[in-house]
């Protein structure tokens, strides 16, 4: 039989110090909850008369993921029309497009906090 090893008394790690001790997860840096949302809305861009036909791939209090047609440069100022709440809001290309099979991925934030925007009620967030 072998000898067991002694444990040392000491404090025991709680998750919460695990968790400070590792850098952030992309998940605890977003300042507010996604939420996977499918729903049409109309994307006008400076200088076009016609809108655009979008639709959500995920959204946030601070904006969303819009799958359009065509891609749309980092910076491009937009207004992103909600059919169901007929509200419209300022918003802004925030980071570059993925190209997709449904067209680009446009991840869009607005300009100034538009709260129930998108009509749902978004779930506390985790940080």
């Amino acid at each position: 039989m072998k000898p067991t090893t002694p444990v040392k008394p000491g404090p025991a790690k709680s998750s919460a110090a695990v968790v400070a001790s590792r850098p952030p997860t992309a998940e605890e840096r977003r300042r507010a909850q996604r939420v996977l949302l499918r729903m049409t809305v109309s994307v006008r861009l400076e200088g076009k008369v016609e809108p655009v036909r979008g639709v959500t791939h995920t959204v946030s209090e601070n904006g969303g993921l819009i799958i359009l047609p065509d891609p749309l440069t980092v910076g491009t100022k937009i207004t992103v029309e909600n059919p169901k709440t007929q509200k419209s809001v300022e918003a802004k290309v925030a980071r570059p497009p993925q190209i997709s099979g449904e067209g680009s991925l446009i991840p869009v934030e607005f300009c100034t906090p538009a709260p129930g925007f998108w009509g749902i009620v978004f779930p506390p967030s985790v940080n």
